[in-house]
């Protein structure tokens, strides 16, 4: 089967890298001359464990190809998938679905007879009827079968998440559109990977309503940090407590600075968005959405209380500056919100990421960037871990100690234990610890 995808930023990128692996003839497409000619090249645009040696590999096998035009992907392809940007909206937060609906018109200007259409991009519910409407009115005379197949790929993870996942949703009500998504999808169904047909609507909303639940777990138990540090409890007891009640489960009840990412945060307001036009307004949805932005700026405020009341004239090192670890995504990090609020109190700011300073440098002006985690930490007042990379959680207290002006740990990822910390002489501060 030759499958054919119009966009290689992350998602398509791992989409047509796994379905190349499992055997299939898969020509990715991209307008960013540029990225392409870097992917032709074998070189990642994004950082994700596993997938450049992934891309190489089906690469000198044959089975996987990049290029910018469309038309010579398209030829002879059984399903080509539309997996390109859906940013939020500026003004209004609705999802911009732009890209999808250009793209949509390309396809439908080269599509051959019974071609299947499938929406990977995440987009609001009435998006696939939308496209198949364009594609209808742009090519009256041929027939086709439309599809949403929405990815659920964790950055840092995507790999493993695409090739043995927990599901896969197709919504379509075509028996043709099925039947192929069905052979796409064979491997995984070899693996008793439960596949999950429904209605197109049913798998947009699907997508929406499953970052939206994961984004609520972690608003959650943000705020019950916050409780457990006003009544003396300690949040991870409570964490623990409620996650092997098996109707909760323990997934994504770690405290934090709040969600960010290239998902939840525009995601959920999609949502929001969605929901006021249907009529039908997610409120729980909305109160996430607001304290998650509230939480990142009053992460700000708990650094310049642990460092006595002011930052002005301090130096503040942070560790980790990317949303979440094992990623190069800047997109939404607590980070844009946090070092910003610092330097704007006079703070001089040091970080250092393993993965996400090239991209940040454009974005966090005034702040000036280490090589490692030790030099970051040099003749700073505090240090901030920010993100739980792994080579942050076993740093030699000691020496942090010695190079730094001032023993002040602020520790947003309760990644040490507080009495280790103590020990070695510093000032800790976490979230939701006594």
């Amino acid at each position: 089967m030759r499958i054919a995808i119009i966009g290689a930023g992350y998602v398509g990128l791992v989409t047509g890298a796994c379905l190349s692996e499992f055997g299939f003839e898969v020509r990715c497409v991209d307008s960013d001359a540029s990225r392409v000619a870097r992917l032709q090249c074998g070189k990642m645009p994004i950082f994700e464990p596993g997938l450049q040696s992934l891309v190489a590999r089906n690469i000198a096998a044959g089975r996987l190809g990049f290029g910018t035009d469309l038309a010579p992907a398209m030829r002879g392809a059984a399903a080509v998938f539309i997996a390109v940007g859906t940013p939020s909206r500026r003004g209004d937060g609705h999802a911009d679905i732009s890209y999808v609906l250009e793209a949509a018109k390309q396809v439908a200007e080269l599509m051959e007879p019974r071609t299947v259409i499938v929406t990977k991009s995440t987009v609001p519910v009435g998006t696939g009827r939308q496209v198949a409407e364009l594609i209808r009115r742009t090519r009256p005379d041929v027939e086709f079968s439309m599809v949403s197949n929405p990815e659920f790929l964790r950055e840092g993870s995507a790999i493993d998440d695409f090739m043995r996942p927990d599901r896969v949703i197709i919504g379509t009500e075509d028996d043709h559109g099925r039947e192929v998504m069905a052979a796409v999808y064979r491997p995984l169904y070899l693996r008793e990977t439960p596949i999950v047909f429904t209605n197109i609507e049913t798998a947009e909303l699907s997508k929406y309503a499953a970052n939206a639940f994961l984004a609520t777990k972690i608003t959650f138990i943000n705020e019950m940090a916050d409780l457990a540090e006003k009544v003396g409890a300690n949040v991870h007891d409570v964490a623990r407590a409620i996650g092997l009640d098996k109707r909760i489960g323990p997934k994504f009840l770690h405290p934090g600075p709040g969600f960010g990412g290239s998902c939840f945060p525009k995601d959920t307001l999609a949502l929001v968005k969605t929901g006021i036009d249907a009529g039908a307004p997610t409120r729980i949805v909305e109160a996430v959405v607001s304290v998650n932005e509230k939480r990142k700026r009053e992460m700000a405020e708990r650094i310049v209380r642990a460092c006595g009341g002011s930052v002005d004239g301090r130096r503040i090192a942070i560790l980790g500056v990317t949303f979440k670890p094992n990623t190069d995504d800047m997109r939404d990090a607590p980070s844009l919100v946090i070092l910003p609020a610092l330097l704007e109190k006079g703070a001089g700011v040091q970080a250092y990421d393993p993965q996400g300073m090239e991209a940040a440098a454009a974005m966090l002006p005034g702040v000036d960037w280490a090589g490692n985690a030790y030099e970051a930490v040099t003749g700073a007042d505090a240090v901030v871990i920010l993100t739980e990379w792994n080579e942050f959680r076993a740093l030699q207290l000691g020496r942090l100690r010695e190079a730094m002006r001032a023993p002040v740990m602020i520790d947003l990822r309760n990644i040490y234990d507080p009495a280790s910390v103590r020990a070695a002489g510093f000032i800790y501060s976490s979230v939701g610890r006594p």
